[in-house]
This record gives C-alpha cells, structure tokens and sequence, in this order.
C-alpha cells in the first residue's frame, strides 16, 4: 500500500502530512522532515511506502485551518493505533473546540479516566496526527503551556491563532 506525503507552508512554519490511500491522516506536524512524521506512526499501520505528492482534501483543510476556518480539520480522518484508552483518549480530543482549550485534568475526566491525567497526558505525548487530533488545546491545570512535540512556541501560535477566530 503506498501512502502520501506532502509539506505545505502556513503561518506557522512547514506543516507536513502523511496521508493513507482512503485519505486518513497516519501522521502529521509542524516540521519539513518526513522522518521526523513516520516514526511516529505505530508499526501495525506504517505504510511500505510512501511517495511525495498531492494529499487532496488534507491539504486543502490544513490551508483553510491556517487562513482562519477552524472546523476545516474537524472532519478529516485520522488512523492511530495503541490500547483501548489511547485511542478513545485521542478520538475525545477531536471534540474539544478550537478557543476553548481544556486542563489535562478536564481531558482526563472527558476520556472517563478523572484520576488518570498522567494517561491524558501521555495520549497528548504520543499523538501523532497533530492539528487534526489538537493535542495543543490541552494545558497544564496552572493554565500554563506544558509542553508540545513541535515547540512550545508553535502551541502557543496555535492557540493564538484559534482565540483570534
């Protein structure tokens, strides 16, 4: 099976994506670097190959994404796979709004887990289609950043970004 990958230039810096044949998201961020995107794709699901070239309607969301439609990335599929919480803690995530950022005490208590926040914590960590499962919008309970795979900086333009609209 042979999957897509593509850089775009946003706002924020490269963006780069690895997209499955049916469309679905396997891996994505802010870097220009495929090798830094298919190590975290889980091993059940990592593509044999993986050519550069148009990922069609992913493309299309993450420009809409950065031009100010926040809801462009809220339909588009993802693939990830670890156990039963990370995956439910991620497919949680995906209904946290843009501009309404939560604690990762509140993730924890959304996914159905109240006390497991470090869990919460780790499904942010081991994301790896970030944007369209916003593990930006997640913060530490003080309010601060805590921390994000492509830069604390990038958290908080995002964040910034999705106040503004």
């Amino acid at each position: 099976m042979t999957t897509t990958w593509s850089t775009l230039d946003t706002p924020i810096g490269p963006f780069t994506a690895v997209v499955d044949v049916d469309g679905a998201v396997l891996a994505s961020g802010w870097t220009a670097s495929l090798d830094d995107l298919l190590p975290l794709i889980h091993t059940s699901i990592r593509p044999a190959s993986v050519v550069e070239g148009d990922i069609g309607a992913v493309g299309d969301a993450i420009t809409r994404y950065h031009a100010g439609d926040l809801s462009a990335i809220d339909d588009v599929p993802v693939r990830q796979r670890s156990g039963e919480f990370l995956e439910h803690a991620w497919d949680v995530l995906r209904t946290v709004p843009a501009g309404a950022p939560v604690t990762y005490t509140e993730y924890a208590a959304k996914s159905g887990r109240p006390a497991a926040v470090r869990a919460a914590a780790s499904a942010c960590a081991r994301n790896a289609a970030a944007l369209f499962v916003p593990c930006h919008r997640v913060l530490r309970t003080d309010g601060t950043m805590g921390g994000f795979r492509w830069g604390v900086d990038v958290k908080a333009k995002l964040l910034a970004h999705e106040a503004a609209h």
